[in-house]
């Protein structure tokens, strides 16, 4: 018996992907199928796939040409499927051609035609009319353009920024390029707002009047009623108001947050953040300059929010203000104190420290290196140093494309359910830093 065996995602199953597992059961007498799962395709920078895995293999399943459905979860799984089911035969689309030659030590490659003018990439294509314009003065902004052409369905056609250097780099690229925000909403369907954190609800509700979705940078809006305003604003009119931290979006972050909750390391009774930067996180110019509360916090606070919830005790905020008119901290501690555990955050816009997370629990502790925002790689670790592990995901575009095809989704769908983050914990990082700017639970350092 001639085993076969080929590989594929298989999202929206259409005629062309017929015609190729057709082929491949020609080929032989038993024809083996490999549906890549979602985290493997995401691991792999492969994000636009619509369909879940167990969706993607039924379909697969319907079509009753596979004598076995198998799913391909890591790098390096072919050359062992092949041993484990004694292939003989390999075989994958033309446009694949040269890339699996490694395989003819175990058995035969072969790469077969595909049908032309038709494919998955091409359908998505079709849907492509989420037309995003960008506003702030942030040079962060440059690397959205270029993560937002990763997505399918989303193109970036404007921006908005006051700040010179950036309306240049976008000049020839995008259709409309301004330092009118009145002028950008006419052309987009959705805004990303990385601008200063004083206009983001202003310029929210602008976009919302005007009938765009929204993906803002954390902190929204400086009060809690600010952002309950926006929040029934938004939901009035059917649109999404997303808060942007792309750590939330990182995939080793998204599978560090499901082993703690799964107890791993036991109840957590302590987590320690901590997020400096001696550059600052905003544009060159001292006008657009963001202190270390907006620039930091919202990051900091999120895995504190997200694993021991919003409802702390009390907290405590000392704090190193360079201004004390526009309250700019170059340096921000916060303790929070939980009925049954304690945690604690720094936050750094001109003062360095080791950018790591510890999360400490009754059975081990996960520790997460600098710069854990940029979360690929994480250990868990126990009294015992034979039981640690480690874990090591690829981290794809710092999470932003991750995050983009999420808010893609959810305005695709009118509602931004889709969202990692709770609304619970975005009211709470506003709260705090309301607190901060109203000198709530307040200690000021003296500055030297």
């Amino acid at each position: 018996m001639v085993k076969v065996i080929t590989y594929g995602t298989y999202d929206m199953l259409h005629r062309g992907h017929v015609r190729l597992l057709e082929r491949a059961k020609a080929l032989g007498d038993y024809l083996i199928v490999g549906v890549t799962s979602d985290a493997f395709d995401k691991a792999r920078g492969k994000i636009n796939v619509k369909q879940s895995t167990m969706e993607r293999v039924m379909a697969v399943r319907a079509l009753g040409l596979a004598d076995e459905i198998i799913i391909e979860e890591y790098e390096g799984q072919k050359i062992d499927d092949i041993r484990r089911y004694n292939v003989d035969v390999f075989t994958v689309g033309s446009d694949w051609q040269g890339k699996f030659d490694y395989l003819k030590d175990y058995c035969q490659v072969i790469y077969l035609p595909r049908t032309e003018g038709i494919s998955s990439s091409e359908l998505r294509a079709k849907e492509r009319n989420l037309r995003l314009g960008l506003v702030g003065e942030v040079d962060f902004i440059k690397k959205f353009y270029r993560e937002a052409q990763a997505v399918n369905g989303m193109h970036v056609v404007g921006v908005c920024s006051h700040d010179d250097s950036i309306r240049e780099y976008f000049a020839g690229k995008l259709d409309c390029v301004t330092e009118q925000y009145e002028s950008l909403l006419p052309h987009v369907d959705a805004v990303f707002i990385a601008s200063h954190p004083s206009q983001h609800a202003r310029q929210i509700s602008q976009a919302i009047i005007s009938g765009k979705h929204v993906l803002c940078e954390s902190p929204i809006a400086l009060s809690r009623a600010e952002y309950v305003q926006l929040s029934h604003q938004s939901g009035e009119k059917g649109l999404v108001l997303m808060e942007s931290i792309k750590t939330a979006y990182a995939t080793a972050y998204y599978h560090l947050m499901l082993l703690v909750k799964s107890g791993k390391i036991g109840r957590v009774v302590s987590i320690d953040t901590t997020c400096t930067s001696i550059i600052p996180a905003a544009s060159r110019s001292g006008k657009y300059l963001w202190n270390s509360i907006c620039a930091w916090g919202p990051t900091a606070m999120l895995p504190i929010f997200q694993i021991l919830g919003t409802e702390y005790v009390n907290k405590q905020v000392i704090s190193r203000l360079l201004d004390v008119r526009t309250k700019f901290d170059d340096f921000t501690k916060i303790n929070f104190t939980y009925t049954d555990a304690v945690a604690s955050l720094r936050v750094g816009n001109g003062v360095k420290s080791e950018g790591e997370m510890i999360i400490s629990g009754t059975k081990g502790y996960i520790y997460v290196p600098a710069p854990w925002w940029k979360t690929d790689y994480f250990e868990i670790r126990y009294e015992n140093p034979a039981d640690n592990q480690r874990y090591f995901y690829a981290l794809e575009g710092e999470g932003i494309r991750y995050e983009l095809l999420t808010f893609l989704k959810s305005a695709q769908n009118g509602q931004g359910g889709g969202t990692y983050i709770p609304p619970q914990v975005t009211r709470q990082i506003i709260s705090v830093i309301e607190d901060f700017y109203q000198g709530r639970d307040f200690i000021k350092l003296q500055v030297m």
